[in-house]
């Protein structure tokens, strides 16, 4: 499941915003979230470092606000962000220890001036969805706790609002969640979908208006759910989009401004199909009434309100192809939206390149497009269409693969790579080197780089491990690091080995461990040769 969709940081979209910050500087920021909507205010992390820019969250945190350069947040040293989101009054981050940290102004969350560690104790969280005054948190073995304003059930049960504990939302085995501005949504790993909170627009899509302090099911027509997975969902103001793997999309709630996208202006309390197909990822904002999606084929539509009173009922094409949501918010926005994190660790881009836009438009339809395409590679019992002649024009080992007997074949079976691999390979190739890389592909990715000779899938490759690698990640990458002969990460495999020693030794002295101690110790005597 993917936190978040916004997978491209464009520093030249906040240009306006950060035209006084030192250059240098600007070359380091790996992560950008922007908070509250289109304010001014954002979280930026560079590759060791967390900082916060804006009037609101300094003052949150005990900073001034500087135009010219944002503020370090020395007690996230040492941390790796992997998920922001914000409700009305308070910013909450993830981090990839597991980790969460909230910072508000309202005094009722307590947190004194500073990000306010959440839960103390062993519980480590794997994502966090937050609305306008309530906070989901689900740990890593599926088990679902909240925390905050309950007027409406956001945190379940008849309890008061609960701003200083964490309360046990009572649902089990959830894979994701999601949350509307007071309403939320959890789908289990069987793929049961649940919902919960405000209703009175049918935002829950549980076929009726009324507030749900427990969680109910959402049902959908013809049983739909129960023969097609579910792959996202997101919420907004007071409506909510389900994706599924089909590239379908549904909608329900509140429908004034087309935010819908059904074609009226009628709200829904169960979710309906919204004519639109081949969806890839679709987002929304809790602060606004306008949804985009990205369909397979690279369009980006859009329905709803835009910042005036026009609004779409239908989803509408952007003429003007964006590489990513931040820039296609940026059309109907005065200040673009990152949706959550937009991090540069899972996106790999090249240098811009100098031909019209109008022709890399045309190499983007050459791609996966049914109506234009001389070659099917068929991965088990999918297919990605794409025209041989622009790949032996760009690859050498295309050009070796469509050459003599190759020359006729017009299907290729690949049995060597999933079909998201070699997806996220070719749309590489056709969109001016933009490749969006995840743990699940990585070392399919270096086989197939290597396999292929494409040196830059390799450094893109390279990059993303070398951002990634870490204490709790290491076990993963450093089989693919010694497979591969990446003597680059060396001395970074060194240190953080080194350090995770001296971490178990140091938390079994102070555990009063006596014969980790023992062990430890003779062990130590007996190497004193090598000093």
């Amino acid at each position: 499941m993917e936190r978040s969709p916004d997978t491209i940081i464009d520093i030249d979209l906040f240009n306006k915003i950060f035209n006084s910050f030192e250059k240098e500087f600007l070359q380091t920021i790996v992560s950008i979230a922007n908070l509250f909507g289109e304010c001014q205010e954002f979280i930026l992390m560079t590759k060791n470092s967390t900082f916060v820019y804006g009037q609101q969250i300094c003052t949150w945190l005990s900073l001034n606000h500087e135009q010219q350069r944002p503020q370090m947040i020395t007690c996230l040293n040492g941390k790796k962000i992997i998920q922001v989101d914000s409700g009305s009054d308070f910013v909450a981050i993830l981090t990839s220890d597991g980790q969460v940290y909230l910072a508000s102004g309202n005094s009722v969350w307590q947190t004194n001036n500073t990000f306010r560690l959440i839960s103390t104790d062993n519980d480590r969280f794997h994502m966090i969805a937050s609305g306008a005054n309530h906070l989901l948190l689900l740990r890593r073995d599926g088990h679902l706790f909240a925390i905050g304003d309950n007027e409406f059930g956001q945190i379940t049960g008849e309890l008061k609002s609960s701003y200083e504990t964490m309360i046990d939302a009572g649902l089990c085995n959830i894979k994701l969640i999601t949350s509307g501005w007071q309403h939320c949504h959890a789908l289990t790993r069987s793929g049961r979908l649940y919902s919960w909170g405000r209703n009175e627009n049918g935002q829950l899509g549980i076929g009726n208006l009324e507030n749900q302090k427990q969680p109910h099911i959402v049902r959908f027509s013809n049983n739909f759910i129960k023969t097609n997975r579910l792959k996202n969902i997101v919420s907004a103001l007071g409506h909510s989009l389900f994706l599924f793997e089909n590239g379908e999309i549904f909608s329900c709630g509140y429908n004034k401004h087309g935010q819908l996208g059904l074609g009226d202006n009628d709200n829904r309390s169960k979710p309906e199909k919204i004519t639109i197909e081949s969806v890839k990822k679709v987002v929304c904002s809790k602060f606004h009434e306008f949804s985009i999606a990205l369909t397979k084929s690279s369009d980006y539509f859009i329905w709803g309100r835009k910042i005036n009173e026009d609004y779409y009922e239908i989803p509408t094409s952007l003429n003007k192809k964006p590489i990513s949501f931040a820039q296609a918010s940026a059309s109907i926005l005065p200040l673009p939206l990152t949706f959550g994190l937009t991090s540069v660790i899972y996106l790999c881009t090249p240098k811009r390149l100098s031909t019209k836009s109008s022709i890399q438009e045309s190499i983007i339809c050459l791609f996966d497009n049914p109506d234009n395409y001389n070659v099917e590679f068929v991965i088990g019992n999918k297919f990605i269409r794409a025209c041989k002649h622009y790949l032996k024009s760009i690859s050498d080992y295309y050009c070796r693969m469509f050459s003599g007997d190759w020359r006729e074949n017009n299907r290729v079976i690949i049995d060597a790579y999933s079909y998201d691999t070699y997806y996220a390979y070719l749309s590489m190739l056709h969109n001016g080197g933009f490749i969006e890389i995840n743990e699940k592909i990585i070392a399919e990715l270096i086989d197939l780089g290597n396999c292929y000779g494409d040196q830059q899938l390799l450094q893109y490759c390279r990059t993303f491990i070398y951002e990634k690698l870490n204490n709790s990640t290491i076990e993963l990458y450093q089989p693919l690091i010694t497979k591969y002969e990446m003597i680059e990460f060396d001395v970074l495999i060194r240190e953080i080995t080194f350090n995770r020693i001296l971490t178990k030794i140091n938390d079994s002295i102070k555990n009063k461990d006596i014969n980790f101690t023992r062990k430890f110790l003779h062990w130590f005597y007996n190497e004193q040769t090598f000093f």
